[in-house]
């Protein structure tokens, strides 16, 4: 998943890296299957920094690979797969990676172009004759190009709850509801991260292979890479592998939560993989697509250096935002998304770079074409900041920059702008009008209430308050508690989903419920609960 403010805004998209040089070593473990060089490592500390952001950060495990010059320099764990379980992560364990996965999505693009299967630029209806989107202009124009590069008009994470937390929906039903989806803005005139257009690539490629998304990867990308251990599903895993357990916050603190499948939307999200693997397939991207030399020394490749342009060229521009002084040498010069990358400058180089999150897991992949470096950054928990952190310091290491004290700098930034939330939330109630009364009794809330693109929810009392539940989400359901006129507040009984929102009702003149409306209470939920996209009114009955 991404771009939000505070902690939500690092869902999908984020960037930068750092390294201290600080001790006489590299604390490093290596394995056979990825052997290691240290021709290229900067004599820094790692186990010290890692350790520190664990600490700082409330961090149970992060997975660090890094490549440098074609050759793998680290592959290492650090902390704990689960917490109360003392199991180390390692090179091996094996993290959901969310958004990374739409660099796949559009490698296998990318090799469909090669085999003149299709172009960049055909109409998605080319391929897919029952895409629609909500404008029938839209629909017309939307190229392939198009569903990669974040630039359809639809708002930021725009439907993302047909998926986000582990709905009922099948892939085909969500492709079909997009053409319920209002857009927030006209076509190609902005940048705003979705998820829901990955998944029709996702379909598209399904469609040419003749086979699931999943196992096209398998065969076209992870097995000629030598990605063996990496899954497409959490259904693959069976207990007793080397797989990190997710993490969120509840009442402020990191916790075991259950994972959340969301089989529905590959393309955008699905692949699983260790550090291990990752240096593997980031090798692959830094050499244009070319797969280690096999016996014989003939070369193969996945795509062609036309393509690999393709993909690190600048197709959407996206907003440089001022960071604060402390971060001023983060600022980069440009930003732009291309082909399943994020691309900006750092430090006067190129970085292709993506973020990725799910419920309980954050990742990062930045990679330095110029340096043939290549960084990843796994976390079992919700933690932007020490992805940010790790980013910068890694990168200032080994581009030779000398070494800042991003961890400490970030940290700052984050418990700053987390206590700024806190105030502002805490603001919004204590100034609410506490001794208003809602229009009607609990009973004239009651019922069945649907949206053009999600379905259904309905509102029901349980004693002497109201819950509110999502038919196609089964962990959605929260006690709703009066805080204004006639506006709640959606308490979802999943604590770690940190996403309650605000639920506002409109009447009719005779005292009847017009619409319903919600948005997050606080801006540092994930996006992707997109409660505002939602325009809920009753069902009549008899309907």
């Amino acid at each position: 998943m991404m771009q939000r403010s505070s902690s939500g805004l690092l869902k999908h998209i984020a960037g930068a890296v750092l390294v201290a040089f600080c001790g006489a070593g590299l604390a490093v473990a290596q394995t056979a299957a990825a052997p290691a060089t240290t021709a290229a490592v900067p004599a820094y500390n790692l186990d010290a920094d890692i350790q520190r952001v664990l600490k700082t950060f409330d961090v149970p495990g992060i997975a660090i690979a890094v490549v440098k010059d074609g050759k793998v320099v680290v592959t290492q764990g650090f902390g704990v797969r689960k917490l109360g379980d003392p199991t180390p992560v390692d090179g091996k364990t094996l993290f959901e990676i969310a958004s990374n996965s739409k660099a796949f999505t559009a490698a296998g693009l990318a090799m469909l172009v090669d085999q003149g299967k299709l172009n960049w630029d055909d109409p998605v209806i080319k391929h897919l004759p029952d895409f629609r989107m909500y404008d029938s202009y839209v629909t017309a124009e939307m190229t392939v190009r198009d569903l990669l590069t974040h630039r359809s008009g639809l708002g930021l994470g725009a439907g993302d709850l047909m998926w986000w937390p582990t709905t009922t929906f099948t892939s085909d039903e969500i492709i079909h509801n997009l053409r319920y989806i209002k857009p927030a803005t006209s076509f190609r005139s902005s940048y705003a991260y979705d998820n829901l257009l990955y998944i029709v690539a996702g379909k598209i490629i399904a469609q040419k292979s003749g086979k699931d998304w999943g196992t096209t990867m398998r065969e076209w990308i992870l097995d000629p890479v030598g990605m063996t251990a990496t899954t497409t599903s959490l259904a693959a895993h069976t207990a007793g592998m080397n797989v990190s357990a997710p993490h969120s916050k509840i009442n402020g603190k990191a916790a075991v939560v259950k994972p959340m499948p969301v089989a529905n939307a590959v393309g955008a999200v699905g692949i699983n993989t260790n550090a291990e693997d990752i240096a593997r397939w980031m090798n692959v991207l830094l050499d244009n697509g070319r797969l280690p030399t096999g016996a014989g020394g003939k070369e193969a490749r996945l795509w062609s250096d036309k393509q690999a342009r393709e993909m690190w060229t600048a197709q959407t521009p996206m907003t440089v935002s001022q960071p604060k002084p402390s971060l001023a040498a983060t600022r980069p010069n440009f930003m732009a998304y291309g082909l399943g990358f994020q691309l900006r400058d750092y430090q006067g180089k190129l970085v292709a770079m993506h973020g990725g999150a799910l419920q309980g897991f954050y990742s990062r992949v930045l990679l330095v074409p110029e340096a043939k470096l290549g960084i990843a950054i796994f976390t079992n928990a919700e933690s932007g900041p020490s992805l940010n952190a790790l980013q910068y310091r890694l990168l200032d290491g080994y581009l030779g920059v000398a070494p800042t004290d991003w961890i400490g700098r970030i940290a700052d930034i984050a418990n700053e702008a987390s206590a700024k939330e806190a105030a502002r939330v805490k603001g919004e109630s204590t100034g609410r009008a506490k001794a208003s009364k809602p229009s009607l009794a609990l009973a004239g809330y009651e019922g069945e209430y649907e949206d053009a693109w999600y379905g259904k929810a309905t509102i029901k009392r349980a004693g002497s308050k109201l819950v509110m539940s999502f038919a196609r989400t089964p962990d959605l359901t929260g006690e709703m508690e009066h805080f204004q006129h006639d506006t709640f507040i959606v308490r979802w009984k999943e604590r770690n989903f940190n996403a309650d929102a605000y639920a506002t009702f409109s009447l009719e003149p005779d005292g009847t419920i017009e619409r319903l409306r919600m948005k997050p209470v606080s801006t540092e939920t994930d996006f992707s609960y997109d409660f505002q996209d939602l325009l809920f009114t009753p069902v009549k009955k008899g309907k």
